[in-house]
């Protein structure tokens, strides 16, 4: 990654997940990458379900200034629950806990993660989504409560870019469809589809970011670098 410039620094949260393992793992590969941090439930006590957990995260990161951020984060199957085929299945919770992982967590990583963004110079926060999020591509149903949550997750990333821009016209800030990649949380899914290994889909994810440009800002990429429709 040439485009933040020697010694940069990242922060990958939700380091412990397939997709943002394989991001750690290919900063630290980077010749221009300086430092490379992580967060995860598993390894920091890292809850995305309570706002207090990510602001305490935040605060012992605050003297850190970071050049990217990505959050890798979600889940499809919660507590034993997979995606919806029919709306017929549509449970309350069920809904709501896709919705507090894949849309209010990110969200609030946003929220005090942000601030963290170096100042003054080209930075970027890419927060991982999923094509399935979009409406306009959205032509096979089912997977009702999973959709939603991340086309809810698309918005925020928009409107958060939105109003930083306005004081941070240098900031990008992104959502990113990692693709049907071989991990826990596609696995039990992917079977008509051509997977990518974790590491190949990392390589490709910073890649885009890399050639992203400040009127990026707000969209929504797929791996390879290719806009994906709202």
């Amino acid at each position: 990654m040439k485009s933040f410039g020697e010694n940069f620094r990242a922060l990958v949260i939700g380091a412990s997940g397939g997709v943002g393992q394989a991001l750690a793992e290919s900063l630290l590969q980077q010749d221009a990458c300086g430092e490379v941090l992580t967060l995860s439930r598993s390894e920091d006590g890292l809850d995305l379900l309570d706002e207090n957990s990510i602001a305490e995260q935040a605060g012992k990161l605050a003297e850190k200034h970071f050049d990217l951020i990505v959050c890798a984060t979600g889940a499809l199957t919660i507590e034993g629950v997979g995606p919806e085929k029919t709306i017929k299945q549509i449970s309350p919770d069920a809904m709501a806990a896709q919705f507090a992982v894949n849309a209010i967590g990110p969200a609030l990583t946003l929220k005090h993660f942000t601030p963290l963004l170096r100042q003054s110079k080209r930075s970027a926060f890419a927060l991982v989504s999923a094509r399935v999020g979009s409406i306009g591509d959205n032509r096979l149903g089912g997977w009702i409560s999973y959709r939603s949550a991340k086309a809810a997750l698309n918005q925020i990333v928009r409107t958060t870019a939105i109003e930083v821009a306005r004081k941070r016209p240098d900031a990008i800030i992104v959502a990113i469809h990692p693709g049907t990649v071989n991990t826990p949380l596609s696995r039990p899914f992917g079977s008509n589809h051509t997977s990518t290994e974790p590491s190949e889909a990392a390589t490709m994810i910073l890649a885009t970011i890399d050639c992203l440009k400040s009127s990026d800002t707000g969209g929504f990429f797929a791996y390879d670098g290719s806009r994906i429709e709202w």
